[in-house]
């Protein structure tokens, strides 16, 4: 069963017991209040019956006790009835003296001598309502010592239109209650699918995006539950359609990391098995058979680069360095001494120029990071005398600040995002002919990971590149 449906059948079920309780209640006590008032009424008639009875019986009670019950009941019994009262008067032998005939007509004889005969001296007075013959009635009986033997004074009232009217309004109210219910339960289903509508669109926008139309979002910008519902619907979207591209981008960096392995294989393995198959099927001079013996060696020193740099990239997960604090003036001692053979070897100026500090890392790691980069940024000059390499360092308010700068070829815009990539190359026939894989910038931004750092590159074509690493500062 669907929400606005439940909605719908809840909300009915509601209103038709609160309808029902509250016109029950009403009409209970309004009936309650009549019957009251009815009740009271005959009480009073009756008891204004025996006071005039006794008032009378003993104004001719010298006359003899049959004479003053006659002519006392002569002279009061029309003013009492004339309300609507039916008087009676009973000895308590049982005889009747008065009104005897009405209760027999009436079938009334049993009730009235009932009640009459449950009163004595201490209990002289009682009523009672009773249903006789689809009417209702009110008895009274009081019992006076008027008369010597005592006599019983009663009266019956008519109260079935009392009744009759309480049946007619519950039969009105329950024609207006069917009615009532059918417009307030139209009511009720016409807002429950108000109310749900927007559920219904966020079902269906769901089954949309699951569909593949991962641009939907919802356009609800209610204040209330629902549209907090829609705004987190959003938010879940956006973060679910984020972790799509991801993954779309994980298994593509997959792909072409396993492609590229593969052709890194397959490059330095062809040179070595064709020179080997050329050093066993063929006779070569010595200078064929030293050239073939130094592209089996190279190409060999090549595979045994790469497996070194791809063992450093994996270990990096599995073992996680030891931090301690490292002076960054032995940084660069360290890489001076390291770098300035290099640039004389290539007619590079160099220069190394860090500000005195520390910071917190593996020494190892960081230098493997600046020489990479220092690496590269030789890698990338083609300019001769011209080319000039600047590492840079400087003090920040809470972080130390590493610049490499050179003035080399520079890398395409479009591809600055991706050099961070295992074995993603911009030039790759240059990179494999300087003996390159495409491994060192991701072993570089693993490493400024490790080290909670932040590397920002900024490159023009033929203009140079500017690498900017950002660590957490520790001050000697």
């Amino acid at each position: 069963m669907k929400f606005a449906d439940k909605l719908f059948l809840a909300m009915t079920a509601l209103l038709t017991l609160m309808f029902a309780l509250f016109g029950i209640w009403m009409l209970s006590s309004d009936f309650t209040q009549l019957l009251d008032k009815e009740i009271e009424r005959g009480n009073d008639e009756s008891r204004m019956f025996q006071f005039l009875f006794e008032m009378g019986y003993q104004s001719t009670e010298e006359y003899g006790e049959e004479y003053a019950v006659k002519r006392t009941l002569g002279s009061i019994t029309n003013s009492v009835e004339r309300s609507g009262n039916h008087v009676f008067v009973m000895q308590k032998s049982g005889t009747y003296v008065y009104g005897g005939d009405y209760l027999e007509n009436m079938g009334f004889l049993q009730e009235a001598d009932k009640l009459a005969r449950s009163l004595d001296e201490t209990n002289n007075y009682g009523y009672c309502i009773r249903q006789v013959e689809g009417g209702y009635y009110m008895f009274t009986a009081a019992l006076t010592d008027a008369a010597v033997n005592g006599i019983y004074l009663g009266t019956c009232r008519e109260l079935t239109n009392i009744y009759d009217d309480r049946r007619d309004l519950l039969s009105r109210y329950r024609i207006a209650l069917v009615c009532l219910l059918f417009a307030g339960g139209l009511g009720v289903y016409m807002l429950s699918r108000y109310i749900t509508q927007p559920i219904r669109w966020l079902n269906k926008l769901a089954e949309r995006i699951a569909g593949g139309e991962y641009e939907l979002r919802s356009h609800n910008k209610s204040l209330d539950e629902i549209g907090e519902l829609a705004r987190n619907f959003n938010r879940m979207a956006d973060q679910l359609v984020d972790q799509i591209q991801k993954k779309a981008l994980e298994a593509k960096q997959k792909e072409d990391f396993t492609a590229a392995f593969a052709h890194e294989l397959k490059t330095p393995l062809t040179s070595i098995i064709g020179y080997a198959d050329m050093l066993n099927s063929m006779k070569l001079t010595d200078e064929e058979c030293h050239e073939a013996y130094f592209y089996i060696y190279n190409q060999g020193k090549r595979l045994e680069s790469l497996s070194h740099k791809l063992l450093e990239l994996v270990s990096m997960d599995k073992n996680p360095p030891v931090f301690k604090p490292t002076a960054v003036k032995s940084l660069e001692e360290n890489l001076r001494f390291t770098m300035r053979p290099v640039w004389k070897n290539h007619g590079i100026k160099g220069k190394i120029d860090l500000e005195r500090a520390t910071i917190y890392g593996d020494g190892e790691l960081l230098l493997s990071l600046f020489y990479n980069l220092l690496d590269n940024a030789v890698k990338a000059m083609d300019k001769g005398e011209k080319g000039f390499i600047l590492m840079k360092g400087v003090c920040l308010n809470d972080s130390y600040e590493f610049k490499v700068v050179d003035n080399g070829r520079g890398i395409p815009t479009e591809e600055i995002s991706r050099i961070t990539e295992a074995f993603y190359m911009v030039d790759k026939s240059r990179s494999r002919k300087e003996g390159g894989a495409g491994i060192g910038m991701a072993l570089c931004q693993k490493i400024i990971w490790l080290h909670n750092g932040l590397l920002k590159i900024d490159s023009r074509l033929g203009e140079g590149t500017v690498m900017k690493i950002t660590f957490p500062l520790r001050r000697r």
